[in-house]
């Protein structure tokens, strides 16, 4: 995960570099529109491997603390088949299924 973090920020920062170079208007050459696009896109998988990385940083506290496995909000055991599935899940199925509704 780290690595993935670490290539898609230096991923980040050759689009910027890039786009630095560049005399394009974004919002008038059609490859400016592609650029911006790209670095939005490129931008949000940063933050959510960022987020990742947070659940699992969370999850291994969770099992320092003894509480790993527990459901966060019934306190419920969690059930293997899901924590195979969901590594870092902090819910049950069933107050997962709650949530969404």
């Amino acid at each position: 995960m780290l690595e993935r973090i670490a290539a898609l920020s230096r991923q980040v920062e050759g689009i910027v570099e890039a786009s630095a170079w560049s005399a394009n208007d974004d919002e008038h050459d059609p490859e400016g529109v592609t650029i911006a696009f790209e670095r939005a896109q490129v931008q949000d998988l940063l933050r959510q491997a960022r987020a990742d990385l947070d659940e699992v940083d969370a999850a291994v506290r969770r099992l320092r603390e003894g509480t790993y496995g527990r459901c966060e909000r019934c306190g419920a055991d969690i059930g293997e088949g899901r924590l195979d599935a969901l590594l870092a899940t902090r819910t049950c199925i069933r107050c997962a299924d709650a949530r969404r509704r």
